[in-house]
């Protein structure tokens, strides 16, 4: 299991989060012993990888030349599926022929696919409670996947094979949600808008790259085939907070009662109205239950590894409600426990399951708390 400690060492957590978490690039060059910790891949598991087409389609195995994405008829064959639908699988003939030809390979969303990958994956996710995923590129000499762009999450680059020339720009675009379309005029407002060249960073295998949501960037292999991963790191934002709120507001039935129209008495009602509506808002988003329900989905975003053990089956441990009235805390706990007071009995392996972006020890320490209280009972 990875931690952040180890990603980024020997830069402290402390050192990156006073110094560069959201405010400017951090290069980490490898340790004298290869920073094993980033090594996550390599070109004979990414083979092994590739190898197993099932799990490939033209949407998670991009290819791309000269900044452009390659239509998946030119690497992809139509294969029908049980259920008669046809899907376009890319054909490993098809994928190195290209390849040849100077296309670079992208591997989209393949952070589960090795316990290496996706121990980086937790360890991010945990840390900055975000929505994780990782991407392996690979490209050849003096050929670039993607023009200047910048990404609308945090990127943590892994440098694993060959070298990768990056250049950084002096400027950021601003808590950006969207990069628009590839376009001609797409590349000239990106050239107006980037800056000058800020850094010119030569990645090695073990080396690190942390870049800010927002920051420009492009990347060249130099010297050979390149191959690294990068980490989307991408927490909730102000967004989340409209969505959560558009789901409980309707509880209220003031948001559901209808507007006054905008002429009635000069516009002052339909004002009037609008200001109780904020008022209710700013009390619903204060409230210690609007901040367990935002708690409760920052920890869905890390689900917790539970890598299989078979043939070993997993022992269950029952609890059953007493009958008692149980005190529930306000806090991420509360959520759980209301879960387990609305079971008749219940195994504690489903809890975890249940909640699996908490702390499993935290939730058992919950379930034990609640015994001593006499709300539950062990069933044996």
């Amino acid at each position: 299991m990875s931690t952040l400690d180890q990603i980024l060492a020997p830069i402290t957590p402390d050192q990156f989060f006073a110094d560069y978490h959201d405010r400017k690039p951090l290069h980490v060059p490898a340790a004298a012993d290869g920073s094993p910790a980033r090594r996550v891949l390599d070109w004979a598991r990414l083979n092994a990888l590739l190898d197993q087409t099932s799990v490939w389609d033209s949407r998670n195995l991009r290819l791309y030349k000269d900044v452009t994405a390659i239509p998946e008829a030119d690497y992809c064959n139509r294969t029908p599926r049980p259920d008669g639908r046809i899907e376009w699988r890319p054909a490993p003939a098809k994928v190195q022929i290209c390849l040849a030809d100077g296309a670079s390979l992208v591997a989209n969303d393949i952070q589960a696919l090795n316990p290496a990958m996706a121990g980086v994956a937790d360890a991010l996710s945990r840390r900055f409670g975000a929505l994780v995923g990782a991407n392996a590129y690979c490209s050849f000499s003096g050929v670039r996947a993607f023009g200047t762009h910048f990404d609308n999450h945090d990127v943590w680059a892994l440098h694993l094979e060959g070298e990768k020339v990056w250049r950084l720009y002096q400027n950021r675009a601003d808590n950006p949600h969207v990069f628009p379309p590839d376009s001609p005029e797409t590349r000239r407002w990106v050239e107006a808008t980037r800056g000058p060249v800020m850094a010119e960073i030569r990645m090695k295998p073990g080396d690190l790259l942390y870049l800010p949501r927002g920051w420009y960037h492009d990347a060249l292999a130099d010297g050979g085939a390149s191959l690294h991963l990068t980490y989307s790191v991408a927490p909730l934002d102000g967004r989340a907070i409209v969505t959560q709120l558009a789901q409980t507001a309707v509880q209220d039935s003031a948001f559901r009662a209808f507007l006054p129209p905008a002429h009635q008495d000069g516009g002052r009602a339909l004002a009037e109205h609008l200001a109780d509506l904020a008022r209710r808002i700013t009390d619903h988003m204060a409230s210690p239950a609007f901040v367990e329900e935002v708690a409760l989905a920052q920890s869905r975003l890390s689900p917790r590894l539970s890598p299989y053990d078979l043939p070993r089956a997993a022992e269950l441990t029952f609890y059953r409600v007493t009958g008692l009235q149980p005190v529930i805390p306000a806090g991420l706990m509360a959520a759980p426990l209301r879960w387990v007071f609305a079971q008749p009995a219940f195994a504690i392996e489903d809890l975890i399951a249940e909640f699996e972006g908490h702390d499993p020890e935290a939730l058992r320490k919950a379930v034990e708390a609640a015994v001593k209280a006499g709300a539950l009972a062990r069933v044996v």
